[in-house]
């Protein structure tokens, strides 16, 4: 009902441009003032007043009849432009593109209603952040860090948002389907619209809402370069992890993706070395005004730093609250976490080193031997493929800290991910 009321506040033209209703409204106001004007008029001319005390009367009503007209003039405009504002998904917005061709785009707008009753308003020139990365490399921390910052919102994994962009990708590649989609009239600007908008209302619609969005599904960022295309003012963070201990804990906990054997080490440390070609090439791409290499281990050595390397990166302000995301977790208005992402039972805890050499000794050595070989990509990206174990670096005196209290009181800890694990979003009917 919100919706319909504010659609028709809006101020719209037909291809005639015929006056619209509010126009409309606006004159049968302003004659109905013209006629109430000219009986105040009639009146004073008919009092029994002396000659003099009727002219300054009427010089009188004269001036407050023109303060009315300015006042209710400008009140108009006014009430015009809170119509359009309140009513952005029934007028589009012209955006210029920075593309090579610097094409003129049309962008829907999108809104969402924070908890304090402040609207939000986004379209393609919204910053967006896209956080990416080969999945089970810190991407869960890091989208729940920039969470627990005032100013942004990243929520949950929304798995929809790189399907539609994977299927726009093979669209494009099959030239079959090209050609039947330029037959049907359906061209690259109406499919980037069409991509667009749907990126737009999932991502911020399926979170509350807040000043600055970002979004957490890490095959995002194998469309780096055309994500960046459609919302030219988005900015990425690729999450770097050393991939054996990646493909590690894609194998222990079980994470199913497409291509993974999750039986075979050899296999997905090859899986693991050509989604990181693709991603890192993409960030290469991109440029380094536009995407951001993210290395877990270090964010976890030294979180402080490295926050405040991200936030300067995404231009948002320093805020203590990204050093202590486990205090906002599940929380009203806090950070919100699915029962389903496997990595959320972790994010419960504060930054700690637990995971960083867990796969040490764990794959099998045939593998470790022909490391370099078969994931070429760890040296690439700043690994010794052949440290085992690695030297990360030393951690922070607070990390240290974060680590041990965890050791202490390892029960507690996990009872905490346990209840996250349990929570449901879902209203499941009973019976």
């Amino acid at each position: 009902m919100e919706k319909n009321q504010n659609s028709s506040n809006c101020h719209k033209k037909n291809d005639d441009y015929r006056t619209t209703e509010s126009e409309k409204n606006s004159l049968h106001k302003s004659i109905q003032s013209v006629v109430k004007f000219e009986k105040i008029c009639q009146i004073v001319t008919t009092m029994s007043l002396s000659r003099q005390s009727r002219k300054w009367l009427l010089l009188g009503v004269v001036i407050l009849g023109l303060c009315y007209f300015v006042l209710h003039s400008r009140g108009g405009e006014v009430s015009g432009n809170s119509s359009s504002k309140n009513c952005p998904e029934c007028s589009n917005s012209i955006v210029k593109n920075n593309n090579a061709s610097g094409k003129i785009i049309s962008s829907r707008k999108t809104i969402n209603i924070a908890p304090d009753g402040t609207v939000y308003e986004y379209d393609r020139n919204s910053p967006i952040i896209f956080i990416g990365g080969v999945p089970r490399s810190g991407t869960t921390l890091m989208r729940a860090m920039l969470d627990a910052h005032p100013e942004v919102r990243c929520g949950e994994e929304t798995r929809v948002v790189p399907r539609i962009l994977q299927m726009k990708s093979k669209w494009m590649k099959s030239e079959k389907e090209s050609m039947r989609l330029e037959e049907a009239g359906i061209t690259g600007d109406v499919l980037d619209s069409a991509v667009s908008a749907f990126i737009l209302e999932v991502v911020a619609r399926h979170g509350e809402a807040s000043p600055r969005l970002c979004n957490k599904d890490p095959f995002t960022l194998k469309s780096g370069t055309y994500l960046k295309q459609l919302f030219p003012k988005s900015k990425f963070l690729f999450m770097v992890r050393d991939g054996r201990a990646t493909v590690h804990s894609i194998i222990t906990r079980k994470v199913t993706i497409t291509g993974f054997d999750l039986k075979s080490y050899k296999q997905s440390l090859t899986k693991w070395n050509a989604a990181i070609s693709a991603m890192n090439d993409q960030c290469t791409e991109l440029g380094s005004d536009h995407c951001l290499n993210v290395y877990y281990e270090q964010l976890v050595l030294h979180p402080r730093k490295w926050l405040t390397k991200i936030l300067k990166f995404l231009e948002l302000d320093w805020n203590e609250d990204v050093m202590h995301h486990e205090k906002q977790i599940n929380k009203a208005h806090g950070i919100s976490l699915s029962k389903v992402e496997r990595s959320s039972d972790q994010v419960v805890k504060p930054v700690n080193i637990e995971a960083l050499a867990k796969w040490v000794g764990i794959i099998p050595d045939d593998v470790v031997e022909d490391m370099a070989n078969i994931a070429p990509m760890l040296e690439k990206m700043g690994y010794d493929p052949n440290g085992n174990p690695p030297n990360y670096g030393t951690p922070d005196e607070e990390v240290v800290k974060n680590t041990n209290e965890i050791k202490a009181h390892k029960d507690d800890w996990e009872k905490q991910g346990e209840i996250v694990k349990s929570n449901s979003k879902k209203k499941v009917a009973a019976g």
